[in-house]
């Protein structure tokens, strides 16, 4: 690993832990992992694998948007159900497709979870659906009985 190499992934480490709180930077990008990135034309990182795995695209935005690994490296790792929106047996199928849940079927989602963040998606059974971004916050995805909750961007079957 380069110094620079080094240098990205522990500024991508911080970014991740502001995003989704703390512990989330190594869950994502694991220092013994072999870690691999893409960079743009200005040398930006842009892609982030892990052994293989797109785990993240890095924004220029700063924010980080998530890939089905990254997701589950990061259902996996952080305590509770931190930025993870629940639905009902209605929708497993389709977000496991790739399509969008919808707010009628969401049953529960992390309180702390705002529109645009990035979400994970899983099933009653605690099974990862997909990834995807938060167009409701926590409280109106509970409430409103229409319209969309999380626009999915990777469902976890078109890995």
């Amino acid at each position: 690993m380069t110094e620079g190499h080094a240098t990205d992934l522990d500024d991508l480490r911080v970014v991740a832990d502001y995003q989704f709180g703390a512990g989330a930077g190594d869950a994502l990008f694991p220092a013994d992992a072999d870690i691999e990135l893409s960079r743009s034309r200005s040398g930006r990182p842009r892609q982030v694998y892990v052994e293989g795995d797109r785990v993240t695209s890095y924004g220029t935005d700063g924010r980080f948007t998530l890939g089905v690994a990254g997701g589950r490296r990061l259902y996996d790792s952080l305590d509770g159900d931190a930025y993870v929106v629940r639905v009902g047996d209605e929708s497993v199928p389709f977000v496991r497709d790739g399509k969008n849940a919808f707010a009628k079927f969401v049953t529960d989602a992390d309180p702390a979870v705002r529109s645009g963040d990035e979400v994970c998606v899983v099933g009653p059974d605690g099974d990862l659906l997909g990834v995807g971004r938060a167009e409701l916050s926590a409280d109106a995805m509970l409430d409103f009985q229409a319209g969309m909750a999380v626009r999915v961007r990777e469902g976890a079957d078109e890995e």
